[in-house]
């Protein structure tokens, strides 16, 4: 296995490893699917994850990556998990998502409608 394979495979297992220790026991990694990929962490539905371990942030690529694996999986909630350099426990991380994706999970979080999207905008 390369170091960068091993890297990615440690920071999946990090992060599933965290998402069990608060409850959500039924997280695990995902194998991959090419071009069809539907996010890296499985056992969430309706929530696709991506997570990155890379010395170099590249957060507009990571956020279209996840948006593209949410649309693969029919998803309503994509997001980027990714390390940070120093912490190796993955609660310490960076969730990072697409401000529409945001706006989506505050109107959940407040039991409003979901919004009616139009070309990617707000209508």
């Amino acid at each position: 296995m390369s170091a960068s394979k091993r890297k990615g495979t440690s920071a999946e297992t990090a992060v599933v490893n965290f998402l069990r220790r608060i409850g959500f026991q039924h997280a695990e990694r995902r194998a991959l699917n090419g071009n069809a990929d539907r996010g890296d962490i499985a056992g969430l539905p309706g929530i696709v994850i991506e997570v990155k371990n890379c010395a170099r942030q590249e957060l507009a690529a990571w956020v279209a990556e996840a948006e593209a694996e949410r649309e693969n999986d029919g998803a309503s909630l994509g997001v980027v998990w990714h390390k940070r350099r120093g912490k190796g426990d993955a609660s310490e991380w960076f969730v990072t998502m697409s401000g529409l994706q945001f706006g989506h999970l505050l109107r959940e979080h407040m039991e409003m409608p979901p919004l009616e999207i139009e070309g990617g905008e707000a209508a």
